[in-house]
């Protein structure tokens, strides 16, 4: 049966146009319970139980399917996923809506209706005969939609009678909208609130805690005090962000300070990219990565950057008496230079909060039900739960959602999703480092593992129609010890000719992972391996990772070689990139390499080839360093576990051997090639990497830290008792990186690590970007004019993407039209730095977690240190021995606050007579400080000198 929509939709030109749709309906659409006959059979997958005998309800005591509006199950997933739960009919009403308003919130509820134990069931209500509607003239989409739903249940009831069975089922139908529940009511439709049904649930009494706190804003508790200032409503902020009287941006909270943030400006508003908010009511409300609009203050009320650490360790929750004080506390003595532009939050355009890893501050009162939760992101707010598990939940991580935040409360209002386990215990803390740094861990599933090759797996002669067979090349690899997922090797031989051949074969992803199917899509979702200290979470299955996809030796693999012919001056005369199969004739450790190398009696094909290899890498890094590369610092760490508990034993810093420059130069060498490569096939569709020149005003610390040695700021010039002068230029990466490499010192032989470590600090990020979308292609760090990452596709998914185009470009695979679409390549982009930027957060936070390990069982440790930063309260050092970073408190609560006087332009802080400066060497005591279970941390007390 056909029957025809009609909307009218207005034009860009504003012109406002009639439009007619056919809407087909049909009459086989099956009701997806186990027990009819009357329907056609469903589709294979999971269904409504024939008796729905789920959990025991007061209200509801016979068997009953339930049938959610769009607002219950927008507020209420959590409710909804919860094992209890069973037997849902989800209407394509619902859904649509719900996909419309919350993308995150349709992916949960697709996930939900996918899994075969939960019985829920996606019925296409707006396509069959006799639930299907049309929209009354004078009606709102919104009214129309909701007598949709009541249809669909009426008719479900109607249907379900028909079902010759022992015991009739019933459909419920749940609602928050009072209105909507009347009219079902009226219309002799069982209908009941979300509350009221979770509440009847006989066996179930700890799933209340689950739901969520739904309140109009506008509906404040009568006797609470207003604290907040009214957001704004939408369509007035559109227009103001329109007109210019608002900014739209970001809101980013800061971990130090809770009464600081900044907006990112979106769009090209320059001059006022960042803007500074400061104060609880200048904040309002907004919670950190909400996209907020902004109000500028005037100029006679603009901020610097606050200097001060302040957290919020304990505040009542309706006591704000403190935030004038505070709002004191932040203000600085600056000049007019450091002010920054400055505003207030005006309202909210969309929210993004999350689900929040955290513990249960249990409240004082006795058997009292709210609680404030403590979220492990400084940056989140404190939130009010109600439970009753408190006792259960304390000394537990658990999981909580913000339901809202209405203008009299100092907190949001949130409820309780589950529990992780106990605080410290290492697995916890794991899951908690995960999620909190949003990294997909969960098994793959059984429809991306379908699409892995069938074992065992073998190469065939179709995988060797455009393949060159290298196997007879004397290939090797060098990783780190203990490697299983080895994405490149190398070769390195003599020619006749008297040149020399180099090869860098890289595992060959691309042939196992095939565009557009499940494997592909999840490798693209999770978009790069994570690397934590004691677990490694793969972007691909293990079968791929460290079997057919991993460089092994002493078996065939299929790789994507990428040989150059060169002269003994390391001067590329060709290059070829073919797809190959090769035969790895070891597998060797940075250490394993350096030690073939370095031997006087070791002269086998391997160990030449190295030495080759080694010889021409030096050449390479010369070049590069003296065409303006940097060579930065970062001190990394390295942990030694106990065989039998896996904690820390020992704590290093990473030491870097000659082999490792070796591998490091060829990957780039290899990376600049392809980059090429595939920017002159592709120039509107290369995915390709750039690091952007940082803005000069991101060198002043730099400059800050050579005015603390009492330097000429013009030329940044050091002058250090004892030193030579040492300039230090920043008008060039080539300047910057000279010198760096002259900033030496006999009588300070860690200067020159602390400096390239600060410099380190003032850099971008390098981002992935779509030639096409962008035409600053440059690599400052590198200083190279293009670059990309084709090395490792079995952590990088950017790797697989560069592979697929690089194979088209050789003609040795088919193009799909999503590689050629350069809008779908920037959206990507945009998703593998986001998953980059995560996992290099996820990976420092299990560093930390782990050191706080090491540190648990040392009592205190008395180390050398050196300032890397100055703060109003506090100084950040660096403790080289453990390449760890920390932050010496000089204000402690019950104890007298030191003289502090702290001096902004140099910088430098006083503590009563000693004056601290960047790059002071000093001595500290380590210990952990586990006085808050939530936030244990790395305490650092200044010895030396004595203050």
């Amino acid at each position: 049966m056909q029957t025809t929509r009609a909307f009218v939709k207005r034009t860009r030109a504003g012109a406002v146009v009639k439009v007619v749709r056919e809407h087909y309906l049909r009459e086989d659409i099956p009701c997806g319970a186990a027990a009819c006959r009357l329907c056609p059979p469903r589709p294979a997958g999971p269904g409504l139980q024939a008796q729905p005998h789920g959990a025991a309800s007061i209200l509801c005591p016979g068997p009953h399917y339930l049938l959610p509006d769009t607002n219950l199950l927008l507020h209420q997933i959590d409710i909804l996923e919860d094992p209890v739960i069973k037997n849902v009919i989800v209407l394509q009403t619902v859904l649509q809506e719900v996909r419309k308003r919350s993308e995150p919130v349709y992916k949960r509820i697709r996930d939900v209706i996918q899994n075969p134990e939960k019985h829920f069931y996606s019925f296409t209500n707006e396509h069959h005969r006799e639930t299907y509607v049309q929209q009354k003239q004078g009606e709102t989409s919104n009214d129309r939609n909701d007598r949709a739903i009541r249809v669909a249940v009426k008719w479900y009831n109607e249907h379900l009678k028909k079902i010759e069975d022992k015991e009739k089922v019933q459909v419920i139908f749940l609602t928050n909208d009072r209105a909507n529940k009347e009219k079902a009511l009226e219309e002799g439709i069982t209908a009941y609130t979300c509350e009221e049904y979770i509440k009847s649930l006989i066996a179930n009494p700890d799933l209340v805690d689950r739901l969520a706190c739904v309140s109009d804003e506008g509906k404040e508790i009568e006797s609470g005090k207003i604290i907040f200032p009214e957001h704004t409503p939408l369509s007035k902020l559109q227009q103001g962000i329109k007109s210019g009287i608002y900014l739209q941006g970001t809101f980013r909270a800061s971990r130090d300070n809770y009464l600081e943030a900044t907006v990112w400006v979106h769009g090209d508003a320059e001059e006022n990219k960042e803007i500074i908010i400061q104060g609880l009511k200048h904040l309002n409300r907004a919670i950190h990565d909400d996209i907020v609009a902004v109000e500028l203050l005037a100029k006679d009320e603009w901020v610097a950057p606050s200097s001060v650490v302040l957290q919020d360790d304990g505040q009542n929750e309706d006591d704000i008496a403190n935030e004038e004080e505070n709002k004191n506390i932040l203000k600085t003595s600056v000049n007019k230079d450091m002010l920054r532009p400055t505003g207030k939050v005006v309202g909210i355009i969309k929210r993004n909060w999350r689900p929040f890893c955290g513990m249960l501050s249990k409240s004082q009162i006795k058997e009292a039900r709210r609680h404030l939760f403590t979220p492990a992101d400084r940056r989140i707010p404190r939130i009010r739960i109600e439970t009753r598990q408190a006792d259960t939940l304390a000394g537990q991580r658990i999981i909580v959602a913000i339901d809202g935040w209405p203008r009299n409360s100092r907190y949001p209002n949130g409820h309780f999703v589950r529990n992780l386990g106990s605080a410290g215990d290492k697995d916890t803390e794991t899951e908690v480092l995960l999620l909190e740094h949003d990294v997909p861990h969960q098994p793959f599933s059984q429809s991306v593992l379908s699409f892995l090759p069938k074992m065992p797996w073998s190469i065939t002669e179709q995988d060797m129609k455009y393949r060159e067979d290298l196997r007879y090349l004397y290939v090797c690899s060098v990783d780190p010890p203990g490697c299983t997922d080895i994405d490149d090797a190398l070769h390195f031989r003599e020619l006749e000719n008297g040149n020399t051949e180099v090869g860098v074969h890289i595992a060959d992803v691309s042939h196992f992972i095939r565009p557009g199917n499940a494997l592909d899509e999840e490798s693209a979702k999770r978009g790069t391996t994570v690397y934590l200290c004691e677990k490694r979470i793969d972007m691909v299955p293990e079968l791929l990772s460290s079997n057919l996809c991993s460089l092994r030796s002493n078996v065939d693999r299929l790789a994507f070689s990428c040989i150059w012919e060169m002269n003994h001056k390391a001067e590329i005369l060709k290059t070829r990139f073919t797809k190959s199969i090769i035969n790895s004739k070891a597998s060797l450790t940075y250490a394993e390499a350096q030690m073939r190398i370095d031997s006087a009696t070791m002269n086998d094909d391997i160990t030449t080839s190295l030495r080759g290899l080694n010889k021409l890498a030096k050449i390479l890094k010369k070049k590069r360093i003296d065409n303006g590369a940097l060579t930065l610092s970062s001190p990394e760490v390295r942990f030694h576990m106990d065989s039998e508990t896996h904690d820390p034993i020992d704590l290093q810093t990473k030491e870097l051997k000659e082999t490792n420059s070796m591998v490091e130069e060829f990957m780039l060498l290899a990376n600049i090639s392809v980059a090429q490569k595939i920017y002159n096939e592709f120039p509107e569709f290369a995915l390709l990497r750039k690091h952007p020149a940082p803005p000069p005003s991101n060198y002043d610390v730099l400059v800050k830290a050579a005015k603390s040695k009492a330097i000429i700021p013009d030329l940044f010039l050091f002058f250090l008792p004892s030193f030579q002068n040492l300039e230090i230029k920043t008008d060039s990466a080539k300047a910057l990186a000279e010198s760096l490499d002259k900033a030496e010192s006999p009588t300070f032989p860690y200067l020159n690590t602390l400096l390239r470590i600060l410099t380190t600090r003032c850099m971008m990020q390098a981002v992935y970007f779509c030639s096409g979308m962008d035409n600053d292609f440059h690599h400052y760090g590198l200083a190279s004019p293009i670059y990309t990452h084709f090395t490792s596709p079995i952590r990088r998914y950017a790797d697989i993407i560069v592979h697929r185009l690089l194979a088209v470009a050789i003609g040795a695979d088919s193009t799909y039209p999503e590689l050629t679409d350069k809008h779908k390549l920037a959206d990507m982009c945009k998703n593998l730095n986001y998953r980059h930027k995560m996992a290099q957060y996820a990976q420092r936070a299990s560093v930390a977690f782990h050191t706080q390990l090491f540190f648990k069982n040392k009592g205190v440790v008395n180390e050398d240190a050196y300032i890397l930063f100055v703060r109003k309260n506090a100084v950040v050092v660096l403790i080289p021995k453990y390449g760890l970073e920390g932050t010496v408190f000089f204000e402690e609560k019950g104890k007298p606050t030191p003289r502090l006087d702290y001096n902004n332009e140099v910088p430098s802080l006083t503590v009563e007579d000693t004056t601290l400066c960047i790059f002071d060497k000093v001595k500290v005591n380590i210990m952990l400080d586990a006085s808050n279970i939530q936030h244990q941390k790395i305490r650092m007390v200044l010895v030396e000198p004595k203050v």
